[in-house]
């Protein structure tokens, strides 16, 4: 099967600063690929150079069999590319400005209009659509940016921080755009939220100091939390430090440890590479005939993941 995004060796130096450091992937149709990164990881500058707006110093991009610095137009007319900020002419309306975007993209007549009306359904932009850009919130004005990506239906769609700005109804509506196109697309977007990645990306790839550090599907990187297949216990009453020291001793446990602010009256049992502890848990909460108000498992935490990823390579 051809990949419909093949990216091999980008570099990107900027005089003596290298921006991104040989970053080299694929993505198949029904993969959505999410880019996580700190600021300044590369992020954007390679989602630029895969969709052609940026030449790299080094390295290939290829978008649907096509070379983006050899045939640009081939790979961009199968390509939909939402820039960082959104950048749109400021006194033309949504509808002045998608119409636009549907000359540039070969489109005449009825179809043309065709295409305008279904991109702007897609992202809701009805109220908005004769009004100036300049006047939109920045949620708007994003809805804008995403509308002109979409507006051809291509199968490789790049976005940068796709839902930046809007709210939170706005962002599950983009989301579960991203999701019903998944299918039939191969899409990347970068993001800082993380409950996004969860939410919509089969596969996640974190990148610091333009290099990439890890790159799996989101289970696998909750999979090296600290907090991954943890119990969180919490009882009726205050648990005693008699019971703590049980579930210390159990097999495969690896540490007892109180909640934080929101679990303040309970227990983390973390488990030691990923053991399942839960059942022992039951078993000795039961024997010390612990009233339970919650018992939960844990499936990992990204945000730690991403800390302690980018941290060891700073």
């Amino acid at each position: 099967m051809t990949h419909l995004i093949e990216i091999h060796g980008l570099v990107k130096r900027f005089g003596p600063i290298e921006a991104v450091k040989g970053i080299s992937f694929t993505v198949d149709r029904g993969e959505v690929l999410g880019f996580l990164g700190p600021n300044g990881a590369g992020k954007s500058t390679t989602m630029k150079m895969a969709a052609g707006f940026l030449t790299p110093t080094e390295g290939q991009a290829i978008i649907c069999g096509h070379d983006v610095e050899k045939e640009p137009l081939a790979a961009k007319r199968k390509l939909g590319y939402l820039p960082e900020g959104a950048p749109a002419y400021p006194d033309m309306t949504p509808a002045g400005f998608l119409g636009f975007i549907a000359q540039v993209r070969g489109y005449r007549g009825s179809e043309a209009k065709r295409r305008v009306e279904a991109a702007a359904e897609r992202v809701e932009l009805g109220r908005v659509m004769y009004q100036p850009i300049e006047t939109l919130s920045k949620g708007f004005k994003r809805r804008v940016g995403l509308a002109q990506a979409l507006l051809h239906d291509p199968e490789v769609l790049i976005l940068d921080e796709p839902t930046d700005g809007l709210d939170p109804n706005q962002k599950h509506q983009v989301r579960t755009l991203i999701q019903g196109m998944a299918r039939d697309k191969a899409i990347i977007i970068s993001t800082h939220i993380l409950e996004e990645v969860d939410a919509v990306c089969t596969r996640a790839m974190v990148i610091a100091r333009g290099t990439v550090l890890a790159d799996g599907t989101p289970a696998e990187l909750e999979a090296r939390s600290r907090y991954h297949n943890a119990v969180f216990v919490r009882g009726t009453t205050p648990l005693n430090g008699e019971i703590t020291g049980d579930l210390a001793a159990l097999p495969g446990v690896g540490a007892v440890e109180p909640g934080g602010r929101a679990d303040a009256a309970g227990l983390y049992v973390l488990a030691q590479d990923g053991a399942d502890v839960l059942p022992a848990v039951r078993d000795v909460l039961a024997r010390r005939g612990i009233a339970i108000a919650e018992l939960r498992l844990e499936r990992g935490r990204l945000d730690g993941v991403f800390r302690d990823i980018t941290a060891a390579n700073n």
